[in-house]
Order: structure tokens, then sequence, then C-alpha cells
């Protein structure tokens, strides 16, 4: 790109001198003199020139736009949606009749636009007048081809360019000139008839010579990787453009031709020339160059194709062989040879295997055993009249390669003669020179000992790393290479490897090192010259600097004007002046004059800047300003930009008093950014699109109105430049410095960094300090306060445009002067302050932790305003890796109420903290302090680890339990109740750790004063429970608790004095907290219902029930979170039932006559069966079974017997229902004591049964039928149980009031986690 710059500055604009016009002129004069040859051969002449001239006006043109198509392609952006836009415009025409016309445009956008042609507005319709028109669209360009023009072809053409994101068009005037037109300015009269009817000659047929070909996207310095593809395209514009007369091109390797193949496919036609590698290995690697045969001999370009290694199958295994090749020597015996693969950072190779396979098998055969060491190998054993192809594979102490290409078939007979003997030897002095900004141009010598050298390998590396990079990947057999892909700005070494079958020399020694950076050229051109003021005897003209300043900086101008009517240029100035402004005096009012200005730095004077416009010394005495000038572009981003000016040297008839900038997106309007004049030379752009192309213009503002505009700035993209980074402010670490700091994405050798505030350049101000260090520059701030605020901004000179910005703001400043006074006055962090913490032993530690500790710290504690060393009282120390500081005082006493401060150095860092134990705070601890000494004293004999604490079995047993520690077998285990002795059955066992006291029935005679006492000849320790108060009543609702979840329905159970609603549990006592409801109302206890209970159940009797005795009735056992409720409806039909008159148990002496008599009761009347254990008692004499008047039933046995003892249950029922009850009968001989009595039970059933048999009866859903349960004697004395508790804290319950003090205090300040 550069190289085409640098080509369109030193050549002279296209139209500057009309050669064309001359050489008219010319043939003209020639054609005068010998007009008496006759008309034919003059007709001849002028068709000849004219067709000559008009193909040269027509290749001038088209070079033009194609180079300013080139330049606007290369700074575009990637391809994003868009609209249309017309890259090459349609330009006007003039033709002779007779003559074809090519309108030619050349359009872009995304999606690619769909352009129609109108002439005179109306469509172009090439089927209305057939081989009259041809339109042609490829790649972008496209043509109207009008043939054979006639005078009403004249007419506005024009190309419109439509996609989904708008439309654009493009309009040209064609002018068609009869012949008599121009031969009439030309010649006589009687020649213009004389010639009218000579007819033009035949098109000839067009050979690849004849083309105009003119190269426009070229490929450049590519980069693959091994197994990969790749394609190289060169796209270019034909004239003519026949389909059926593509362009000759030719593709070379290292001046190799290559040839079309499956490993080289090679394309022409559509604009297009490519070379695709679909299988890339590192014989691909050289230099590709396109030769492409034209009008004018030859047109070519070159560039170089790098293949790097492929990712090794084992890690540190060498790259793959290169150039294998096979030499035919006999029927059975082949020579293979290679060039070996370059070596950086693996291991050295240490031999080669050979691999074979026949042409048309994909089988591979490996040919050695054992790995050769040098670059050619004899394989013996081939098939006569077969042919071959060879692979090869390198070897080091990693692994093996890839295989290398493969050989071509073997064909030809070869000789080869291998005398050397060993390695080369390393190449001598390398020299290393700038060449562009991403490249370096590498030289060197040759080795003295060659020992037939094959090539180089050339290697890389940046100044400070260790670390090679391969810059070729095949030898190269010159000795001078251009070294691609270089970062621009960072410095390398370079050293040099030479190669031969043996493999690879010694390196030579490393270049100097060489920043990667432009070689030194002259400047480009200036351009965009105006004028800014003049007086009528001077003018004031400014220019823009060149695009390119050749790798030196610009330090001169110089001017040269000249009369616009005349050819002679005149030197200005003889001195160069340094600005981009000149005053050039002498001049005369109403002249003319163009300019033109010439850039130079160290390499000399550059070519001279374009002539401009024609400007007249004339005195400007407008009101309004003139232009603003020197417009620059910064801080380009994807979405923003500023845009920067100076003042116009003009003001008019007042001061400036402000600007309007305008912004015109590329196919559009200008339109005004800002409503208000603003007052300095600087506007921030936003809401830009990202990737469209803006020109800017400024109009400067006083009090008579707006004036000139400025000239339009460099179009620009909106894109960040790739790697741009923004500005960064902070704080430095180590001094406190506040600065800004900016890293340049790329730089070159004559790169300054301009450092601004508010878009004015500093320049020697003792606020700021400036310093720059490669691609870094960094602004450091000398005191800064608020009138340090404000935006600072930095650009690169000599870049392509790096800058950026950063806005200090007050808030900002605040945040970082507070930052950098801690540092300046840094502080040891803290991570806890000073606290304190009780040991086991009644120790005392203070302790504080840091967030940063280095080795060197120290500190020092100081009690009341004296300072403590450490001692065998107060032990004090340090943890570098904790980062804790800590005194811990052994005997800490009524003496050690005091202000505790540790003070702490650090380096330059400092910091204190202090701890205030005085009065309430310290008895605190002192406290907790001597509980810790009596609690370790304590430990040393038998004690317990956990004080005694109550639980409540599943069987509502109560136990008391603790844990014992320290304890032996001769240790002694003793409970008191009240100071009263506990004897257990089954002494305590200490040695399981834990003894439980267990009390059964709990009941309010259980409540006392209970204590557990250990000791052995070690010591004593004594624990003790209260159960009284609260904790009596805690006790009894857990008891509450699993009695009333264990709690059965309500049963019904009838009695002699007539009916019990009974409720079974697993345990009751009239302690827990019960209630008795009859529809909702609670009943208390009374002689007509009385409310008792057992162990085992609690219940209510109903004496002599009667009709308002009927209804819901309901107990609540009550816990101390929630109520158990269990129902017994008497609230339904009459059903059969017992009212009364049979008791539970009776005891009956042999031979005596049992009655059991009771009332039944029911509507209908029930029906009565009677029962002994579950089988149907039949009425007989022995045992007679009666009823009267369906109310009286009775069961008599006479002569009663032991066999007649048993469980006997009469069952009433009818429809409604029923209800059985049962009879315990013992008999018992004369002259024994009567049996123990055993209760019997009642249930009732809901529903009639046709069955008699009770072990049939279902049980009900809503009242089953609970089984009576056989209350358990338990023993006065408790018997013990030693169940294991669980794990608990070795400090007592706080529910449980314990004489023992508490275990611990808390420190005040938060404790450290």
């Amino acid at each position: 790109v550069q190289h085409t710059h640098a080509t369109e500055a030193m050549a002279e604009p296209a139209y500057t001198v009309p050669a064309f016009s001359q050489r008219w002129i010319e043939e003209y004069q020639r054609v005068s003199s010998h007009v008496g040859k006759g008309l034919a051969s003059i007709q001849k002449e002028l068709h000849r020139m004219r067709v000559a001239t008009k193909t040269q006006v027509e290749n001038i043109a088209i070079k033009r736009e194609v180079q300013e198509m080139m330049h606007k392609k290369g700074t575009s952006s990637t391809e994003t949606d868009k609209a249309p836009d017309f890259l090459v415009a349609l330009r006007p025409h003039a033709a002779w009749e007779k003559t074809p016309v090519k309108l030619f445009c050349t359009v872009d956008g995304h999606p690619r636009p769909i352009v129609k042609w109108y002439k005179g507005g109306k469509p172009v319709d090439p089927l209305s007048a057939p081989g009259k028109y041809k339109i042609e669209s490829k790649y972008g360009v496209h043509s109207l081809i009008i043939s054979r023009c006639v005078v009403s072809d004249t007419a506005e053409y024009s190309a419109v360019a439509t996609n989904s994101h708008g439309s654009t068009t493009s309009k040209a005037f064609v002018t068609v000139n009869s012949e008599f037109f121009f031969l009439s300015l030309s010649l006589p009269v009687f020649e213009v008839f004389a010639l009218k009817d000579l007819s033009l000659p035949h098109m000839t047929v067009i050979h690849h010579s004849k083309l105009e070909i003119t190269m426009l996207d070229r490929f450049g310095v590519s980069f693959g990787t091994e197994g990969g593809s790749i394609s190289l395209v060169c796209t270019m514009v034909v004239v003519p453009d026949l389909p059926n007369v593509p362009p000759l091109a030719q593709w070379y390797r290292d001046d190799k031709l290559l040839k079309a193949g499956k490993l080289a496919e090679i394309k022409v036609g559509g604009g297009a020339a490519t070379l695709t590698l679909p299988h890339l290995a590192k014989d691909d690697e050289g230099l590709y160059t396109l030769r492409m045969w034209t009008k004018d001999g030859t047109t070519e370009h070159s560039a170089y194709l790098f293949v790097k290694d492929a990712a090794p199958s084992v890690a540190g295994a060498p790259g793959a062989p290169i150039s294998v090749k096979a030499f035919d020597i006999n029927s059975d015996y082949v020579l293979v040879a290679w060039k070996p693969p370059n070596t950086t950072n693996e291991a050295a190779i240490t031999g080669y295997f050979v691999d074979k396979r026949e042409s048309g098998s994909a089988t591979w055969s490996q040919c050695n055993d054992a790995s050769v060491r040098i670059c050619k190998y004899p394989v013996h054993g081939l098939s006569v009249g077969h042919a071959y192809h060879f692979r090869v594979r390198a070897v080091n102490s990693a692994g093996i390669s890839r295989p290398s290409r493969e050989s071509d078939k073997v064909t030809s007979p070869t000789c080869m003669c291998f005398a050397c003997v060993g390695v080369p030897s390393a190449p001598g002095q390398v020299v290393a020179t700038r060449n562009t900004k991403s490249s370096v141009f590498v030289q060197w010598d040759p080795p003295k000992h060659p020992n037939h050298l094959i090539g180089y390998y050339i290697d890389a590396s940046l100044v400070g790393s260790k670390a090679w990079a391969p810059c070729n990947h095949k030898p190269y057999k010159h000795t001078r290479f251009v070294v691609h892909g270089l970062t621009p700005g960072e410095t390398y070494v370079f050293r040099v490897q030479a190669v031969n079958i043996y493999g690879l020399s010694d390196e030579s020694q490393e270049s100097t090192p060489i920043a990667v950076e432009s070689a030194l050229t002259t400047p480009s051109a200036p351009h965009g010259i105006t004028m800014l003021s003049c007086d009528g005897v001077s003018m004031i003209i400014a220019w823009k600097s060149p695009k390119h300043c050749g790798g030196s900086k610009i330090n001169a101008y110089y001017v040269d004007k000249r009369d616009a009517d005349t050819l002679a240029w005149k030197e200005v100035n003889s001195a160069p002046t340094k600005t981009k402004t000149y005053t050039v005096d002498g001049l005369t009012e109403g002249t003319f004059y163009e300019f033109k200005v010439q850039a130079g730095n160290l390499a000399g004077v550059g070519v001279p800047s374009a002539p401009s416009t024609p400007l007249k010394c004339e005195a400007w005495t407008s009101a309004v300003p003139g232009p603003a000038y020197d417009l620059a572009l910064r801080e380009v981003r994807g979405d923003s930009l500023v845009i920067l000016w100076k003042a116009p040297v003009y003001t008019g008839a007042s001061a400036v008093t402000g600007y309007i900038v305008e912004m015109a997106k590329k196919g559009h309007h200008y339109h005004p950014l800002n409503e208000e004049a603003i007052g300095h030379c600087y506007l921030q752009v936003t809401g830009l699109e990202a990737g469209a192309e803006y020109t800017f213009k400024v109009k400067a503002v006083n009090a008579e109105g707006v004036g000139k505009a400025s000239q339009a700035s460099e179009p620009v993209v909106a894109k960040a430049l790739p790697g741009t980074q923004e500005i960064q402010c902070g704080v430095d670490e180590d001094t406190g410095d506040i600065f800004l700091s900016f890293e340049a994405c790329e730089i070159s050798e004559t790169s300054n960094f301009a450092w601004s505030k508010n878009y004015k350049e500093i320049r020697d101000c003792p606020r700021v300090a400036i310093e720059t260090k490669g691609k870094r520059s960094k602004l450091t701030f000398v005191n800064p306060d608020v009138s340090d605020l404000g935006a600072f901004s930095v650009v690169v000179t000599d870049t392509d445009g790096v800058s950026a910005s950063h806005t200090v703001t007050e808030d900002a400043l605040n945040t970082m002067l507070e930052l950098s006074y801690n540092i300046r006055h840094p502080i040891v962090p803290l991570k806890h302050q000073l606290n304190y913490e009780v040991l086991e032993k009644g120790h005392v530690r203070f302790w504080l932790q840091c967030l940063k500790m280095s080795p060197a710290v120290t500190y020092r504690f100081i009690v009341n305003d004296k300072e403590v060393t450490s001692s065998d009282s107060h032990k004090i120390s340090h943890d570098v890796n904790t980062r804790v500081i800590q005194m811990t005082v052994d005997h800490f006493s009524k003496a050690s109420e005091a202000t505790y401060t540790v003070q702490i150095h650090d380096g330059r860092a400092k910091n204190q903290s202090s701890l205030v134990l005085l009065r309430d705070v310290f008895k605190a601890v002192l406290k907790e302090a001597e509980f810790q000494r009596s609690e370790h004293i304590r430990k040393q004999g038998p004690h317990f680890a956990e004080y005694l604490s109550y639980h409540v079995d599943d069987d509502c047993t109560v136990l008391l339990v603790c844990k014992v520690a320290n304890v032996k077998k001769e240790t002694v285990f003793h409970w008191f109740k009240d100071e009263e002795e506990i004897v257990l059955a089954t002494p305590p066992n200490v040695m399981s750790g834990s003894v439980a006291l267990p009390i059964s029935l709990f009941s309010r005679k259980d409540q006392g004063h209970y204590e557990a006492k250990l000791s052995d000849d070690r010591g004593k320790d004594t624990s003790v429970f209260d159960i009284s108060g609260q904790v009596f009543d805690d006790i009894i609702n857990a008891i509450a608790h699993i009695a009333g979840s264990s709690a059965s329905e309500l049963v019904l159970q009838c009695t002699p004095e007539g009916i019990r609603l009974q409720c079974y549990m697993k345990y009751y006592t009239e302690e827990i907290r019960t209630a008795w409801l009859h529809k909702d109302s609670k009943i208390s206890s009374s002689e007509k219902m009385r409310i008792a209970g057992t162990a085992e159940m609690a219940w209510m009797q109903i004496r002599e029930p009667s009709e308002k005795e009927k209804g819901h009735y309901s107990i609540q056992i009550m816990d101390a979170t929630k109520s158990h409720t269990r129902t017994f409806d008497l609230s339904g039909q009459d059903r059969g039932r017992v009212v009364g008159g049979l008791p539970d148990v009776v005891t009956i002496m042999e031979q005596k006559t049992l009655s059991l008599t009771c009332t039944v009761w029911g509507d209908p009347s029930p029906e009565v069966t009677w029962f002994k254990n579950e089988n149907e008692v039949v009425s007989t004499e022995h045992a007679k079974i009666t009823l009267e008047a369906n109310k009286f039933a009775s069961l008599t046995i006479t002569a009663v017997t032991p066999e007649d003892s048993g469980k006997y249950s009469i069952n009433v029922r009818n429809k409604y229902g029923g209800e059985f009850v049962e009879i315990t009968v013992s008999v018992y001989k004369h002259g024994e004591s009567p049996p123990e009595p055993k209760m019997g039970g009642r249930g009732a059933t809901p529903a009639p049964l046709a069955s008699k048999t009770p072990a049939q009866t279902p049980t009900p859903a809503q009242t089953p039928i609970p089984q009576t349960p056989t209350p358990s004697l338990k023993s006065p004395t408790p018997s013990l149980r030693s169940p294991t508790p669980t794990a608990k804290s070795p400090t007592p319950p706080r529910h449980v009031k314990s004489p023992s003090p508490a275990r611990s205090l808390k420190s005040p300040t938060p404790p450290r986690k």
C-alpha cells in the first residue's frame, strides 16, 4: 500500500499535460502538409488517430479510477449491511459516430445491489435493438456498451443501484459527434465531403497480447499451516472483457512454473485469477508470482507464502522432512533423498525413517528398521517394472514427526554423487535492515564450507526473550530473505543455519537488534492546499501533511508558485518552513496563482503536491470569517470520533464567536451537528454507524454571520484501529502519584506522544510530568487539585491515527487523592482489631490480625502507657503466615485491669490498635478467667464432661443423664435426692462415660434437689439438678406430648354406676393438663360426672346416664405447644347397649352360684348373646340364659367349678349398633385366697351384624375397639438404665439451673474467624 501511495504521489496528474491534444496538432500539421496523398490515406490516418485517442483517454481514466477504488477499498471496513454506494461513478463521454462507448461504474453495498440502466429517464432494453446495447455486471463492476454510436445516442445515461437498504443514482452525459463536425474543424470543405463515405477497417481476431489488464486486489504475504488449504486471488479489470478470450495467467513458485493438478488448482475468469493449494505442505512455501500477458507485454505480482508445521502427533516431536525425491538407479535399487526440517525449540533430530508404497495402493511399509542419520537412503528389494512413491519421517527423543509429502513416481535414471562428509559450517555475519512496518530484510554471508549446501533456515527472537521462532519452514537457497509477520515497533534479532543432507549447521552469530520500522524514504506529497486570507498583495496559504512521512520526521516544507496562465514555476521560499502555513508576498492583485508544496525529511525532499486550484489575489473584505483549516480526526472508534481544527486567519468584521460543524455520510449531503455555535476548536461526534465513511466541514461564526466552509476533512471510516487501547487513570502503588497512562497499538521510530488538556497541547507545564518509554507514555500530575479537571488526550504522531482521551472528573480525582494519601502515608491494614480470648487454663490472649505483613515487621505492646516485653508471664510473638500478633498473660488478676495497645511498624507503614478492659468489661473477663482456671483444676481429677440434664423416653420414663470424664475403675458415683442417697439395684458404670438415673411414673412426688457425686483419690466433682418450678413443668409437658401422641380414641365402658368414657395412653398422671368437654362445654368433676385416671388411662364416669347426657364428648391432652384431642359421640340412635349392672371382675368360690345380670336397652329391642372365651354360650341347666321384658339379661351358672373360670362377655345389638361388655370370672377352691383381680373392658360397635360370633365383628372406623392394655407393675425402686446420650457441649444447658458459674464470657470486640 505504501508503495502504491508513493507511486501515485510521484506520478504527474493525468490531465496536466494533455498529450493527446498535442498529438492532434502534430497529426493535423502532418496531414495538411501531405494533403496531396489522397483522401483515402487521409481518412485512414484520421480513423486510426481517432480510435487511438479515444483508447488512450479511456485507459487513462480507467487507471485513475481503478487506483482510487483500490485506495478506497484498502481503507474500507469489513462488509456489513449498508446501502448502495458508487465507488467509481459514471463519467461523461464524447464519441464520434460509428465508434463504441462503454459506460463504466463500480458499486459497493450489502446485500449486493442490482443495477438498472436508463437513457433519458427510460430503461435501456437490449432486446429492443439487438446488438446495439450490451449490459455486463461482474464482481461489482457494471458496464453499458453502446455499439456503433449514432448522433441520436446523445443523451443523459444513468445507472440506478438498489438493495434492501436503499438506492443511489450515478449520471453521465454522452455526446456523439458527427464525422463532419470533427473534419470541419481541421480540413477544407471539399475534403470533408470526400471523407464521409469511407468505411472503417474490420476488427481482427483478439490475441492475449491485445488485452488491457489492470490488477485490483492483489494477494499479499500469506501464512498457512501444514495440512490445510489456501487460495491466492488477484482480481483485475480486463479490457475488452470477452468471455471466449480469457487472459493468459501463469503461476510460478520460486520462478518455477506451476501446472494444474491435485496439488495446485488454477482458475482464470470472471475478473479474477485464483491459485488454490488444497493440501498444504512445507514444500509449498516460497515466493509465488502471477504473470499476466497484456497489450504492453506482461504484468505480474509476487508475494511470499509461509507454511508452518502442523501440530505434532507427540509433543516435542520434530517437523516433517521436506522435498522428498526418489532417483531410479537400476531395476531394484532406488536412492531416496530429502531435506531436513528446521528445529528451533525441539530436541535435535536423531534419524529418519523411509516409507514406500506402490502406485495404486494406499498401504505404506517402512523400508529401514533402524533410523538413518543422513538425508539419503538406498531402498532395495523393489519389484521390476513397478512404480513407487516414498515419504520420510523424522525422529528425535520426543517421538516421530508427521510424514512428509510423498514423492513423485520414479521415472528417470539419475546418478547422484554425495562427496560431502558432514554438515555445513555456520553462515557468516547476519545483517538486518528496515523494510516495512511489519517486515525486516535479512542478509548473511554464506558458510565457508558449504558441503553441498541445500539451503538456509532463518530464525527470529524478540530482544530479551530466549524463545526462537522459525521464519521459514523450507530451506531457502539465497543469502537474503524478507521476514514478514513481525510486530510493528518490537525489536528483534535474527540467526541463520545452513542445511545439507547431513543436517543443520551450527547457528550463526545473532544480528544486531533492529526495531521493525518502515524503510527511510522521502515523504509523500502534501495535499489540500487552500487559501486562508488575502490582502491584495499577499496570500496566506495552508496545506495538509503528507500521508506518509517516509520513516523520518518532516522538518521542511518548500512552496512554489506560478501564474495560472504560465507553465514556469518559481520558488517562493528558499529557506524551509516547518509550519503548514505560509505567507506568500509580492503578488499582483487580480492575478490567478497556482501553488505546489514539497515536504522534506532526513532522506531528502519528496515529490511535489498536485498544483492547487487557481487562487485569485484579491483583498478579502467580507464581514464574515474565513475558513477554518487543518482539520484533524482523532480518537476514531466504532461509534464516535473527535474532530479538531484551527481558527481562521481571516476573522472578518468582528471576532470569531464560535463554530458550526457539518458532517456528511458517504452518499449523503452535509448537515450541521450543532445547532448553536461552540466556542472551542474541537467537537466530539457520537452516534456514528460502525463501518460507515464520513467527511466533515467547519464554518466559523462571528457577529455578522456564518463564514465560508473549510475544506472537507479526509474521509474516515468509523472503526477503531486493531488493538486500540484507552487511557488508563490510576495511582502509583509505590509513590502515590496520580497518573494517566497510554499504550499505543502501533508506533514508528519517529513517533511522539503529544498530550493535550482540553485539546490544547501541553508544553513545559509544571503541573504535569510526561515520561515515554517504548509504546507507553505516562503523564503524572504534580500536586493535583481541581485545576487539573478536564479532558486529557494523547496523539501518537506518524501513525495511522493512534489516539485516545480520558476525562478527569471531580469525584474520580477525590477518590484518587484519598488513595494517594493512603499510599504516601501508609498504614498496616488490619483484618481484626486488638481482641482478647480467655484460654483453657485461665490465661488471657490478646491478639490482632493484619491483612498484610512482611517478615521485617516490628511491634510493641503497651499496657497503661508502659511497654511490656516478652517474659514468662507475658509471652509475645507473631506469625507472618497467619499475620497474627499476640500476647498471652499467664495469670490474669485484678492488677490486669488496664488499656492494652499494640503499635505496629512494617516498612513505611504503621498502625496501632487499643482495647480497653475497665470496670464491668474487665470484671466479666476476670470472672471468665477465674472460672476457666478452676475448671482446669477440676478437670485434673474425675469430673463431669456434661452436667446433669433430663431426657424423657418414648415410654414416658424420665432420665437424669450426665457424662463423666477422666475416670477409672476406682472412681465412685453416688446419686442423691434432697441429700438422701438413692441406691440403685445396679451400680452406675462410670467407665461407659455416661450415667443415667431413670424415674418411672413421674409425678409431683418426684420433685426435689438431685445431686450426682463423683470421686476417687485424685479429687471429686458434683453436679446438681433441681426438679421444680419451670423444670418440672417442662418435664410434664414433655410427658404430655408423648402421652397425647399415643392416646387412643375414647371408648365406652359400662360400670355398675353407669357408663365410663376411657382414653388409653402410654402414661397418665394428674399433673398432665387435660380437659373433658361435652358439646364443646368444659366438664368439671362432680358426683354426676367424676373425672380421674390411672397410669394407663384417663376416664370420666357418668352416673345413671339420661337423655340429657347424650351428645359429643371429647378429651384434650395439652403439652407446651399443642393440644391432642380424642372424641366419642353419644348422640346417635337408640342402639343396643348395656346400661348397668355388670362388674368388671368376679371372684367366686367353687360350688357357689354365679349370676351375671344387667339391664339392656335399645329401640328396637336388642338381641343379647353371651360368650365365654370368645365362644358363644348355649343355655343349659348348668349355665342358664334369660332375657326378661327385653330389658333384664342374665347368665346364671350353678355349682361353679374351676373350669368355669374365664373371660365372659355380653353382646347387645340392634340395627343401629350395639356394644359388648367383658367380665373376668375367677373360681377358687375353698380355703384358698382369692386371686388378684384383673380388669375387663367394654367396647361399642356402630352397626349390627348377622353373625353373633364376636371374632367376626369388624372394628368400626370412627370408634375402634382397643384391646384393654394390661398395666405393667413397676417396681417402686427405679431400675437403672444406661443409654448413651448424644454428644453435647461440656457447658450445661442454659435452661437448667446449675450452681456452677457460666461456662464462658465473650469479648466485646468481635473474635477472629
